[in-house]
């Protein structure tokens, strides 16, 4: 009997280590399996799929082979952090170079997103509206902090549900290049977004938006409410950096006077 509580089912078929291999593919297509995670030990990841454990260790060879998975020693075995291929090294070191490049990222993310919050409304399951729900409630709990940290986790981690809760893989894993980009600060830091207690208001309301329009399957409604949010995003890292030049200016005019 398969166990509800695991993403890995036995497998039923001719050739086994085909079978897992297709298996697990698949949950690392549909984003079950994330870059980075670790899977089960050998003796319990055959278990749960009901197969040999040569069958398992010849569907996992084939799988790091294909790069896929990564085995790291004395560790386990991983799902391969393959999104980095999504961004070359030299693109994301060129964009690191020019902040700007901040503005079309956003400017992507607005078309992105609104069409994936549009078909989310439509294609989210109960479940997809549920953890929509938590994640807002959790970050509801998160305004109450002085500390802006975990609510911008909490930021990406809704943005990312909204685009899983629209169930097309594509925009799936572009969206976690893009937040993968986002978390190595090669855009903006998330967490200066939310320095300011009345943006922080406004962002915490327009997710609250978002969320609502969702539950209620209004998919014109999450689309404007999603791109209004990220409208403010782009309108406060364009007054930060004004901001932040302005200052450095500043500086150098203070440096370059002469003394008193």
């Amino acid at each position: 009997m398969s166990d509800p509580d695991t993403p890995f089912q036995p497998i039923d078929a001719a050739r086994l280590s085909d079978a897992v291999t297709a298996q697990i593919e698949v949950l690392i297509l549909q984003g079950v399996l994330r870059p980075g995670e670790r899977l089960p030990g050998e003796r319990d990841l055959a278990d749960r799929m009901g197969v040999s454990r040569p069958s398992l260790r010849e569907a996992l060879s084939a799988m790091q082979a294909d790069g896929l998975l990564v085995t790291r020693p004395g560790a386990g075995v991983f799902v391969a952090e393959v999104l980095g291929s999504a961004f070359s090294p030299s693109l994301v070191r060129l964009i690191a170079r020019h902040p700007e490049a901040a503005d079309d990222y956003l400017t992507f993310r607005k078309d992105l997103e609104g069409l994936a919050a549009e078909r989310a409304a439509r294609a989210a399951g109960d479940t997809d509206l549920q953890v929509l729900d938590r994640i807002v409630q959790a970050m509801r709990h998160a305004h109450a902090s002085p500390d802006p940290e975990a609510e911008a986790a909490l930021d990406a981690d809704f943005h990312m549900a909204i685009v899983e809760a629209s169930h097309n893989v594509i925009a799936l894993h572009m969206m976690r290049a893009m937040q993968d980009l986002l978390r190595q600060g090669m855009l903006f830091n998330r967490p200066r977004i939310f320095a300011s207690p009345d943006l922080r208001d406004r962002i915490l309301d327009q997710h609250i938006a978002i969320n609502d329009a969702l539950q209620q399957r209004d998919g014109h409604g999450a689309r404007k409410a999603l791109e209004d949010h990220l409208d403010l995003v782009a309108r406060t890292l364009t007054a930060q950096r004004r901001a932040d030049d302005h200052a450095a200016i500043a500086r150098l005019r203070l440096r370059n006077r002469p003394e008193a």
